[in-house]
């Protein structure tokens, strides 16, 4: 919405918010040819309890063990309009010309086209399900689904039916400050993982894939009784990074914990190596952009290390409002000094991911009004002999 025409804003907005529901008849059709004669084995609800722009879901009862279970159902023929859709886009870019036409620019089209190929291949987004499943295991603060293997294929998903309410839900913006912190703090540390441990992202933090399953009050017979769960729910765009990009962010994110000017140049000067596009900026440029990461790596930095903190941005704790730091604003105005420079290009399509990533983290803790303390959240992944 900052960079595209307002006509053009508001039409993929009304996309995005206004996902129509396919009829049943439809979606049983596409159930029939993917299930067979097993789709006989469950009582499945025609009414969806959620849709997007590639599936809806229903819910579903195995009629043999009683289990609840949903079915993600692709949308008829939806896997061969992505090369269309994107090439109406792309040509959507060319007439507004609001991005310049070059190979970086048809890099990240091509990045983007390889993605959402993946993301309507099922069977692979069970694996990685399954991978995260296992991942969270031990964690309590975590619900992932269980993938049934035997219902799953790559147009159809059948996993357990897991609870919970929206982050936009009245109850969740009555939580105590406490309790929306420790959400806040979970939902943070899997963006760190990804990064510093696991080496793979899930590149769509939307709203819709993520659910909260609010604790119980001690004495009911719900299980979870004393803790807020956060339920992860898609799996379909994982983006795995190579160790090249992966040591550039590390680094980054070090950098702007210990808010270090010369560590920040030394990560932008090291992504030079790998990426043309840092190579290729003027030296006044890449001190500006050590100013821009250190800036969007504000909410993980050491108060102690980063006087330019404003003020109103913590609380009497030490603890980073998300919600009272205008960060986005904030970047925007800045970010807008570097990108009018000759030597700025399309930046490499493996950024747009992680970029993407963090603006969602951001928006999420935004409005779940959560508050982090920078040493809590980077503790496990770093130490001062770094700096």
């Amino acid at each position: 919405e900052h960079f595209l025409p307002p006509e053009i804003t508001e039409a993929l907005q009304t996309l995005n918010s206004q996902t129509t529901a396919f009829s049943w008849s439809i979606i049983e059709s596409a159930l029939r040819t993917e299930l067979g004669d097993t789709i006989h084995e469950f009582d499945i609800d025609h009414t969806p309890i959620g849709t997007a722009s590639l599936s809806q879901v229903h819910r579903a009862v195995h009629k043999a063990t009683g289990e609840q279970v949903v079915f993600k159902v692709q949308y008829p023929n939806i896997a061969d309009a992505v090369d269309s859709d994107l090439d109406l886009f792309r040509q959507l870019l060319k007439v507004t010309n609001v991005v310049p036409q070059t190979r970086q620019l048809d890099a990240w089209f091509e990045e983007i086209r390889d993605l959402l190929h993946h993301e309507v291949n099922y069977l692979l987004e069970a694996d990685t399900t399954e991978l995260f499943f296992q991942r969270f295991v031990g964690d309590s603060r975590y619900v992932v689904p269980r993938i049934l293997k035997a219902y799953s294929t790559d147009r159809l998903l059948c996993m357990t039916y897991e609870d919970g309410v929206s982050i936009l839900d009245e109850q969740v913006f009555v939580l105590p400050q406490g309790r929306r912190n420790a959400i806040g703090q979970a939902s943070i540390e899997i963006m760190l993982r990804e990064i510093f441990e696991w080496g793979d992202m899930q590149t769509d933090p939307n709203f819709g894939n993520y659910l909260i399953r609010l604790a119980q009050k001690p004495n009911t017979q719900q299980p979870d009784t004393q803790l807020d769960q956060l339920v992860l729910l898609d799996f379909g765009a994982i983006r795995q990074f190579d160790d090249n990009l992966l040591l550039i962010a590390r680094n980054l994110l070090l950098a702007g914990f210990f808010h270090d000017r010369g560590k920040m140049r030394q990560a932008i000067d090291q992504a030079g190596e790998y990426f043309g596009f840092f190579a290729n900026l003027s030296d006044s440029v890449k001190n500006d952009m050590v100013e821009l990461c250190l800036l969007a790596s504000e909410p993980f930095s050491l108060p102690s290390r980063n006087p330019t903190i404003p003020p109103n941005v913590l609380d009497v704790h030490g603890n980073y409002i998300w919600a009272e730091s205008d960060l986005h604003n904030r970047v925007i105005k800045l970010a807008s000094k570097s990108a009018t420079s000759k030597s700025f290009s399309v930046p490499p399509k493996e950024l747009m991911f992680i970029s993407r990533k963090f603006i969602g983290a951001y928006t999420f803790m935004t409005v779940l009004d959560a508050r982090t303390k920078a040493h809590d959240l980077m503790a496990t992944f770093t130490s001062e002999d770094w700096a």
